[in-house]
């Protein structure tokens, strides 16, 4: 996705995510999961590709990836890749930016 295709949108501030921690928002009409590894922000859809899971409430782990709490599939943070399954298909990630204490995201334009 290129920049010129986004819109930079704030979804939270950098103290609503704890480090080692992802959480929920809403953002844009998305359904969106912010997560935060030793202040590096990552953001992608908040829905498992294996199930109906939330991925905000899964396990960060500090190779910036998420493990899925109910399945135990994992995924790349920064790619979307599937690292373990059951998963197959990856999670869609969304640009991030951080301009002071705000967390932008970059959604489809």
């Amino acid at each position: 996705m290129t920049e010129t295709l986004m819109t930079w949108t704030r979804a939270c501030s950098t103290d609503d995510v704890p480090d080692s921690e992802g959480r929920r928002f809403e953002v844009g009409g998305h359904t969106l999961a912010i997560f935060n590894v030793d202040g590096e922000f990552f953001a992608s859809d908040d829905t498992c590709s294996h199930g109906e899971s939330s991925l905000s409430e899964g396990y960060v782990e500090p190779d910036c990836a998420v493990e899925c709490i109910a399945h135990m599939a994992r995924f790349s943070l920064r790619t979307g890749a599937v690292l373990a399954p059951p998963a197959t298909v990856p999670i869609k990630v969304h640009p991030v930016r951080v301009e002071g204490t705000d967390v932008l995201v970059g959604l489809d334009a």
